[in-house]
């Protein structure tokens, strides 16, 4: 035999080694295909081949190019076992690059080879991931694909790895997790009779159960399979008459439908914006009920039935958020306020075209908790002031039939629900939240410049103009020109003035997804307004998951990535300075903080409400009550960014906190209403990216907007509270809320601090001045109470953590000027009492290894204090150099490892920074 082939491997191996896209592509790679015929060198030959395609998609292109399919294509009917990893590995590598080969492979029967692989077990869950990705992308968007994979078994192949049948198989990988769902949610996608199936095979109940997965990515997976498991219908088939609807199907829709709304307070961006995407489906799928269901909230005469739904009173005021979990026992809740669903037997929306409403009496509230049509009687539902005038029918008057097998209060809670997800921290998903609610006759004007006061049911009863949301469609119809799904375009000309704050029904961020056509996707330009009535039906907001997913198999997969030494080289340079910081403020006896280095007019309206210290660049962050953020270099006196954290009106902020940071630090915003927001590159000028967003209190009615949170670096946790009874622990690094801790008092907690040295274990301060210490690691979580200011019952302004490395030293700083510092070994009584302003005490701050501790007053002063209780400093704001004084102190913090202080003042919008008098500018 001649060594040709192997020479050639052996040279094409040698290119491996050493080229690269930018040097003269290998010449073996021909000859390489021809290798695969032989069978003593097919091995060598696949295994090098799949380390050229793993170099990029350019190597897959090239590969393609020089003929590379019909190879492979044909190897898949081999049976040798030792192939099947590289084969799999090859194929990865091809589909990421290239879709097309779909038809092909299902024409040759390839999909069973996949399905095969991804049923076996001996295989690792990384190489059967793989395999799942290119089942995925067979039946993307391919009918032909998902008939031949449905009838070959890969739902119950799917399922069964999902769910083994002995637990202690359960599978982890979350990769492999991820792409079951993903290769679930494609083979569903659009195909009635797979979604059928699905269904039938118990598919929600095994998937629903990966919605409490770890990673966000399986999660987001798992609700992108289950809304895809939801049917959107197909206009009119049937007459518009949809009572021919299976009614176990749509039972079983409601019940994946119940789980989603579970989902939709996640942690991550990711998730939520395919729950959104999942009930948008929803919304068009079940579109008739939940219009009439729509307008029997928004009838503007009903103050009365909108007040006897807290949950919809307030609607403006996202303080007021109802958790799901609270309606989701049956049929408790908002169902047994609104009764059963109101269908109305025409597709107009269920106020008439003209807005009015048949009947003259607004309707009774009680009438609409008791009477409950069952059946097609129209006498019965005259009684209940409930009827409708059909304005598509022959102006005569059309009864509603109810639908008695489902729980109507699913409708309510899913409009409740789309309407705190249209104001989403997240815009994107906002945006999706505010779509879904107009296919449903809700529309939502958005109102940049109004502040709406925190006002209970005093502003409930505000005319519709205020709520915003009192509009049904046909009246959205005629007075903008922007046509809504399920209507022809209107006849006049489209004019955009008249309601400026009205959103574009199709905005472009959402690519138009129409089903049967051949590869998918639209046309993006094409506008809801320009589409033919049919295809607006089928305009979707886009799921995301997937084609952010497939990214992982395009980049490279064998090789480590070696970018991590200068990360690493930067981090420990950091850890180096800050040790010597720290060590160096820990020596210095008396931190005076006596000289001013910098004083900074942020030009805030409303005074600076929190400021914070970067730990490794001369720069400070500060905010205001309007959530404008501002960046300042106070080295060089110098601005660096300055941006908004939303758009929103409901505006108010509680306080700005970093995380990460030896790394690329983040910043972190909370808003007084307990969203949080996290911006990255926010020192760099209009860098700033928003990384996440979510609402840290999610369910709970932070009464009055008052929400406390702080971080804590080495468990990754985010504590949240306020005037509620409860504090929410939030992983960061799952997105996913860890605990919800009872706060065992009767008061809401006014400030939070989280340890230092102890991982899981904070402080709180309550409005009534009592103090309590939590650990999430221990089974009843309170492991210390005391009442260190009585008998004053003024609020706890500050509290935390001593410096250094002492667990049991806490401080606390009540309203009424006293600060107290407790050991919890000891008793619940103070150790020392430091009496700092009387009755005035807006702020406390404690150093984290300098033993010192500052606090500030309305009266404009600021006193800083040695752990002994000895006053060090004091600053008064005599009229200072720029003849300002600085008003009440509304803020300070301390530098995380420097003898630095920043103070913000309420009255004007100066930041002071104060340093011992060695200070020197580096």
């Amino acid at each position: 035999p001649s060594p040709f082939f192997t020479e050639q491997l052996t040279a094409f191996e040698v290119w491996l080694d050493h080229g690269s896209e930018d040097k003269k592509p290998p010449e073996q790679l021909p000859i390489v295909l021809q290798v695969l015929l032989s069978q003593s060198h097919r091995f060598r030959a696949l295994v090098l081949l799949g380390r050229f395609l793993d170099m990029g998609p350019w190597a897959v292109d090239l590969a393609l190019s020089v003929g590379i399919f019909p190879y492979v294509l044909k190897l898949l009917q081999t049976s040798a076992m030792e192939l099947r990893q590289i084969l799999v590995f090859i194929w990865t590598k091809i589909l990421s690059l290239d879709k097309s080969c779909q038809v092909d492979l299902v024409k040759d029967g390839g999909h069973a080879y996949f399905i095969r692989f991804l049923d076996s077990l001996d295989a690792y869950p990384e190489q059967r991931a793989m395999a799942a990705f290119v089942l995925a992308v067979i039946v993307d968007g391919h009918r032909r694909g998902q008939e031949a994979c449905m009838s070959a078994g890969l739902i119950d192949v799917c399922l069964r790895h999902l769910q083994p049948e002995n637990p202690h198989d359960a599978q982890t990988e979350p990769l492999l997790l991820q792409w079951l769902c993903l290769c679930l949610g494609k083979l569903w996608e659009d195909f009635p009779e797979a979604q059928l199936l699905g269904l039938q095979s118990n598919a929600p109940e095994i998937v629903t159960c990966l919605l409490s997965e770890p990673q966000p990515e399986v999660r987001a997976s798992a609700v992108f399979a289950l809304g895809n498991l939801l049917d959107i219908g197909s206009p009119s088939v049937n007459g518009g008459d949809d009572d021919s609807d299976d009614d176990e199907k749509v039972r079983a829709e409601i019940n994946v439908v119940r789980s989603l709304l579970q989902v939709t307070s996640d942690g991550s961006p990711l998730v939520r914006a395919e729950v959104s995407v999942a009930l948008t489906r929803f919304a068009l799928g079940h579109n008739k009920h939940l219009k009439s269901v729509a307008a029997e909230y928004w009838r503007p005469q009903t103050n009365s039935l909108l007040k006897s739904l807290p949950s919809l009173a307030n609607i403006n005021n996202p303080s007021n958020v109802y958790s799901p979990s609270n309606f989701l026992q049956g049929s408790s809740g908002l169902s047994s306020h609104i009764g059963p669903v109101l269908r109305v037997g025409s597709d107009t929306s269920a106020t008439g075209r003209d807005g009015r409403i048949s009947t003259s009496s607004p309707i009774a509230t009680n009438s609409i908790m008791h009477g409950s049509p069952q059946s097609d009687d129209s006498s019965q539902h005259s009684d209940s002031g409930i009827l409708l005038r059909d304005n598509a029918s022959n102006g005569g008057l059309s009864y509603t039939r109810s639908r008695p097998i489902i729980d109507s209060g699913i409708y309510s809670l899913f409009i409740s629900t789309m309407c705190s997800i249209a104001k989403d921290p997240y815009p994107r998903i906002a945006n999706i939240g505010r779509r879904a609610l107009s296919l449903v006759g809700v529309e939502q004007v958005v109102m940049r410049n109004t502040r709406f006061g925190s006002g209970g049911a005093g502003e409930t009863s505000a005319p519709s103009s205020n709520i915003g949301m009192a509009r049904s469609s046909s009246w959205f119809d005629m007075n903008s020109g922007i046509s809504m799904a399920f209507r022809t375009p209107p006849v006049s000309p489209p004019q955009h003035d008249y309601l400026t704050g009205l959103r574009r029904v199709c905005s472009m961020e959402f690519r138009p997804h129409l089903l049967n056509s051949p590869d998918g996707l639209a046309d993006p330009l094409l506008s809801s307004a320009a589409a033919p009535s049919t295809s607006e039906l089928n305009i979707l907001p886009q799921s995301t998951i997937y084609n952010w997913s497939c990214g992982h198999f395009s980049r490279p997969l064998l090789t480590g990535s070696d970018d991590n030494g200068e990360v690493t080289a930067r981090r420990e340079e950091r850890e180096r300075t800050a040790l010597d910081c720290i060590a160096k403020c820990q020596r210095s006896s008396a931190c005076k903080m006596t000289s001013q280095i910098a004083s900074w007019d942020t030009k805030f309206e409303l005074g600076t409400k929190s400021a914070l210290l970067l730990p490794f660049s001369p720069i400070v962050v500060a905010a205001d009550e309007n959530e404008q953020i501002r960046v300042w270099n106070y080295d060089d006196a110098l601005p660096v960014n300055t941006f908004e954290n939303h758009k929103l009106s409901d505006r108010g902020l509680s306080k700005l906190l970093l995380i990460n940071e030896l790394d690329e630090s983040l910043l972190l915003v909370g808003s007084s209403d307990g969203n949080v927001r996290i911006w990255r590159n926010y020192a760099q000028k209009g860098g700033q990216k928003l990384v996440t967003a979510f609402s840290s209190v999610q369910g709970h009615r932070a009464a009055g907007r008052s929400v406390v949170i702080d971080w804590q670096q080495q468990s990754g946790y985010l504590y949240a509270s306020g005037d509620m009874s409860s504090i929410l622990v939030w992983d960061l690094d799952k997105e996913q809320l860890l605990n919800t801790i009872p706060s065992s008092a009767d008061s809401g907690i006014s400030a939070l601090s989280a340890s230092q040295v102890r991982p899981g274990q904070f402080a709180a301060g309550f409005i009534d001045a009592s103090v309590r210490i939590f650990d999430v690691r221990t089974p009843d979580r309170l492991v210390y109470m005391a009442r260190p200011h009585a008998p004053r019952t003024e609020k706890v302004v500050g509290i935390g953590f001593q410096p250094g490395f002492d667990p049991y030293k806490i401080v606390s700083a009540s309203q009424a000027g006293d600060i107290q510092f407790l050991d919890v070994r000891r008793a619940a009584e103070p150790y020392l009492t430091i009496e700092a302003h009387r009755g005035s005490l807006t702020a406390l701050a404690v150093h984290r290894h300098a033993p010192v501790i500052a606090s500030g007053s309305a009266k404009q002063m600021i006193k800083v204090f040695s752990l002994e209780g000895e006053q060090l400093t004091i600053i008064r704001y005599q009229p200072s150099f720029m003849g300002q004084r600085i008003g009440s102190v509304n803020c300070l913090s301390f530098h995380p490892y420097k003898s630095l202080l920043a103070a913000g003042a309420g009255d004007n919008a100066l930041v002071s920074i104060y340093a011992e008098d060695n200070y020197q500018v580096r």
